[in-house]
Parts: C-alpha cells; sequence; structure tokens
C-alpha cells in the first residue's frame, strides 16, 4: 500500500510498473494530488515485472512505451518520467530515447547497464552521456552506487562522466541515506537510529522498517544485532533491540491520543440506504482492535446470541485496482461499507462495523467496556483450539471474473495484516 504524508508531497516521486496505458492512468490520477511526479519503470529486470510485461519487457514494444507516456502526459496535472536500461547498441538506445522524448515527458533515467546485467557488472557511462547529448529533456543518471559512488563528492564526478542532468542513487542510499549530505556521511549507527525513529512517528510497516535496516547493516547483518533485528516482527521489538523502546512507547501513546482526539471529535455517520443495502463509510484500521478480537467475531457472537443465521458476506473485486467491498446479511437485511479494502479479509470487517453500528452492537474496539460477547479467554489471547471465527463454516462459490469485478462469496475468513510502506520513491505495479 502507498502512503506519504504532507510534509513530502514535493519530494516523492510516485514510481509505477505497468504495461496496460488505461490503468496506469488510473493510477496516477488517484496519486497525482498527494506527489511531485509520476514516473514510469521501463528497466527492473527481475521476472516479477518482466512477466507481466511491465519493466525491462517494455523496451522491446517502444509502440507501447509511447502509448503508456502519451496517456500520462495528457492525463495528469504533474511532471511524467520514466526509467529505462541500455539496448545493445549504443544506436538503438539513442533511438529509443529520442522516440520517448516525443512523448512529452519531462526527464528521463537511463540505468546504464544492460538488460541481462547486475550490479556486479560495470556501468556504461559512455552509454549514458550518448542520450544525454542526443536529447534536450534532462538526463538521470542511475547505475553507480557500487563501483563509482561512495560518498557526496562522487555523485557529481558520476553526472559530470555521463555528462547528465542530475543521478539517481539506489542502493548507496539505502546503504547509508546521509550519502545526501555535502558534510560527509554519518555513521551508519546514527543514521539507523533517525530511521527507526521516523518509521515509529510515521507507524511504518515493521517489515518494511527491517529490510531498510538490514540493508544499512550490509555485512553486518549476521551480527548479534543484525540477527537481533531480523528476529523482529513489530516495530516495539526493533525498538527495543536499538536501546529505543522508551521512545517507541511515547510515541504511540502520542498517536492513540491523537485518535482518541479524532473519535470523539467526529459525529457518527448517518447510515444511507443503497437501494435494500445500508451503507456507512467506514474502513477497517486492525490497530484499534486488540490481537484476537474482530468486528466479524462480534458480529458472529451476537447473532448466535440472538438465535439467527450466521451472517454471509458476499464480496467484489474491482479489476481497476484490485479493491475490495464486501455485504455481509444478517437477519435478511444488508450492510456495506461504501469504501473499498485494500484485502477481501479486511472487506469484510468493514461490512460487519457498520452492521455493529447500525444495530448499536459494540464491535470490540480497544477501549470499549467489556460487552460479555467475546469470552475473557479470546479477548486475552489465550490459546484455546482453533478460534469461533476460524471454526465458522465458510461458503466457497466459483469466481466469475467480470469486466469491473471479480466476485467473491465466503461466511467467515481467517486475519491478515496488511502491508505498507513508508518510501520517498514509491514503486508500485499496476
Amino acid at each position: 500500500m502507498f502512503r506519504t504524508c504532507e510534509r513530502e508531497k514535493d519530494r516523492v516521486v510516485f514510481q509505477m510498473g505497468t504495461a496496460d496505458p488505461d490503468r496506469a492512468l488510473m493510477v496516477a490520477q488517484l496519486v497525482e494530488k498527494d506527489v511531485a511526479a509520476v514516473d514510469v519503470n521501463m528497466g527492473c529486470p527481475k521476472e516479477y515485472s518482466t512477466k507481466g510485461g511491465m519493466g525491462a519487457a517494455l523496451l522491446s514494444d517502444p509502440e507501447k512505451i509511447e502509448a503508456i507516456l502519451k496517456k500520462l502526459v495528457t492525463g495528469v496535472s504533474i511532471p511524467v518520467t520514466c526509467k529505462i536500461r541500455i539496448l545493445p547498441s549504443m544506436e538503438e538506445t539513442v533511438s529509443l530515447v529520442q522516440r520517448i522524448e516525443k512523448s512529452g515527458i519531462t526527464a528521463i533515467a537511463v540505468h546504464g547497464r544492460f538488460k541481462d546485467e547486475r550490479p556486479r557488472h560495470p556501468v556504461h557511462c559512455d552509454y549514458i552521456q550518448a542520450v544525454a547529448q542526443a536529447v534536450s529533456i534532462p538526463v538521470i543518471a542511475n547505475g553507480g552506487s557500487l563501483d563509482l559512488v561512495k560518498n557526496y563528492s562522487d555523485i557529481e564526478k558520476f553526472r559530470k562522466a555521463t555528462g547528465a542532468s542530475s543521478v539517481m542513487l539506489a542502493r548507496a542510499a539505502m546503504w547509508n541515506p546521509s550519502v545526501f549530505s555535502s558534510q560527509g556521511p554519518l555513521p551508519v549507527g546514527k543514521v539507523m537510529e533517525e530511521y527507526i525513529k521516523y518509521a515509529i512517528r510515521y507507524d511504518n510497516h515493521a517489515f518494511n522498517t527491517k529490510y531498510c535496516l538490514c540493508q544499512m547493516l550490509r555485512d553486518k547483518v549476521e551480527s548479534p544485532l543484525g540477527k537481533q533485528v531480523q528476529a523482529a516482527q513489530t516495530n516495539a521489538e526493533i525498538s527495543e533491540a536499538y536501546g529505543l523502546h522508551r521512545f517507541y512507547q511515547g510515541i504511540q501513546q502520542q498517536l492513540q491520543a491523537k485518535r482518541d482526539a479524532l473519535q470523539g471529535s467526529s459525529k457518527p455517520e448517518k447510515p444511507i440506504m443503497d437501494g435494500d443495502v445500508t451503507t456507512i463509510s467506514v474502513k477497517f484500521e486492525r490497530r484499534d482492535y486488540p490481537p484476537q478480537i474482530t468486528p466479524k467475531m462480534f458480529l458472529l457472537e451476537w447473532s448466535r446470541k440472538e438465535k439467527l443465521e450466521q451472517p454471509q458476506y458476499e464480496t467484489v473485486q474491482r479489476s481497476q485496482d484490485r479493491a475490495f467491498q464486501s455485504t455481509v446479511t444478517v437477519a435478511n437485511k444488508k450492510y456495506r461499507s461504501s469504501l473499498w479494502e485494500k484485502s477481501k479479509k479486511f472487506a469484510e470487517q468493514a461490512a460487519a462495523i457498520v452492521c455493529l453500528r447500525v444495530l448499536g452492537v459494540p464491535e470490540g474496539r480497544i477501549g470499549e467496556e467489556d460487552s460479555g460477547l467475546v469470552c475473557k479467554r479470546k479477548r486475552e489471547g489465550k490459546p484455546n483450539g482453533s478460534s469461533e471465527e476460524g471454526r465458522s463454516k465458510k461458503l466457497h462459490v466459483h469466481m466469475q471474473e467480470t469486466e469491473t469485478q471479480k466476485p467473491v462469496m465466503g461466511m467467515n475468513s481467517d486475519e491478515q495484516n496488511p502491508a505498507t510502506t513508508l518510501k520517498h520513491a514509491c514503486a508500485v505495479d499496476v
């Protein structure tokens, strides 16, 4: 999931992997008010990208490149850029870039390696230089992290060697982000500590935090500290490894206070009828509920208490952004959130929340008084075999894909936490 904030709005470039002009535009329009520019990745050589016709696979399909870039340039109000790898010959590379320039993009990044080359191979500065001399738009040199760029002064040397307008760094920046400091690099230990503080303040997903820290640790990833970081499952455990647990607790208290204030100041939204379905705009926030408690669990227990049939969930998926929306039926009445969720399971939880709120039934949020709907053992997360929600019967039907939606039906399903990231360059496949 893409996350950003007002502070970095004019610094973030949203990079996408795509092979579809229409879907690329749809995604770009979703984020254009929250980012500085949109970039299309045409250089990724990894199979997960190329097998879908994305990344470096586009280099052999200039017509599709043109279609994607022209669609974006005419469809959004922010700059559009792209990143490529070099082709087998300098002439082919220059010809492709000149063709790309005519699409109206603002700048182009050139990774100076062939599609089948990897970081261990030397970067071809002469190819980047030839491109920079052949076009009038800014050319961004990329690929010098390992052998050419080790500190701030090396960035300018790499730029001059390629004749580019500027330089893009990936690995060198992940190893130590202070490579961009004109005062010289900071000790990586201090950088990691500051990074963790940012991750805590902005509630970054723990797995992404851990990944970035392992990149900074490099050859020390198997050290006692590295092993502790690898074993961590939460930001709290990561903070403990670096002696920042007290800082973590303080920030969590601040964040909870903000959430409580927002919740207290907002008036409950009135239900709106959409045909025969009662709707409310609500999203499921996992952090608002204890680890072993969910709204679906409360709705299931309430239904049993009232001697009703189990809640039945019907979920649809939009093809354009793969988001989900679920409708729950209880006592022959239907309830649904008007907002779309990132996963089927979250969509079902949102539908359960709508039903519970309309009925005036507790939903299990942190801070709610004990309603008695869910036993103490479940609230405290004590093992007692599989959960009621997990034991409930599931109803599966064949998924039939339509042009806009994919319907899925089920009674109940297991929990799943979303993966979220916080980056200054966000890359997604669309």
